[in-house]
């Protein structure tokens, strides 16, 4: 256990520290991310430590589960729950890279279209310009922006 992810040992710190400062929201949402990564960790036939692009992973499907629940408490008139989701949604944020905005995801798509060559292609290129886009995205857009996006430009 030597080599511990840099990542997971910020989360442990900031976890503690926050439970001392006694911030509710943080204390939680922090404890739930750090049971999200043990779970992945046991995961599968042998336990193993996840790297820090293991735990960006783990972040970024927590940090879209928040909201999606926000999304669905809003549908639901719930605002309070809503609130809530997102509140730990902005705790998760605080871990992940920096997020791309709409205009850099379609520049990224854009270059990926060229250089696979899938102009006038239509949506038969998607997995190859999707299999070229996704490590450059990886935890710092949502994947269901970036497919739309690559719809869009194959459309």
């Amino acid at each position: 256990m030597a080599n511990m992810s840099a990542l997971k040992d910020r989360l442990r710190t900031d976890l503690t520290a926050s439970i001392k400062a006694r911030d509710e929201i943080r204390s939680s949402t922090l404890r739930m991310v750090l049971t999200a990564i043990t779970n992945a960790e046991v995961a599968g036939k042998a336990h193993r430590e996840l790297t820090d692009d293991d735990i960006l992973g783990v972040l970024s499907s927590e940090s879209k589960k928040r909201r999606e629940a926000a999304t669905a408490f809003d549908d639901g008139g719930r605002a309070a729950m809503a609130d809530k989701e997102r509140a730990e949604a902005a705790v998760i944020a605080d871990y992940l890279p920096e997020q791309l905005g709409a205009d850099e995801v379609a520049a990224i798509v854009t270059a990926a279209v060229e250089q696979v060559g899938a102009a006038g292609e239509g949506m038969k290129a998607m997995g190859k310009v999707m299999g070229l886009v996704q490590p450059q995205v990886k935890g710092r857009a949502d994947g269901a922006a970036v497919a739309a996006e690559v719809r869009r430009q194959l459309g």
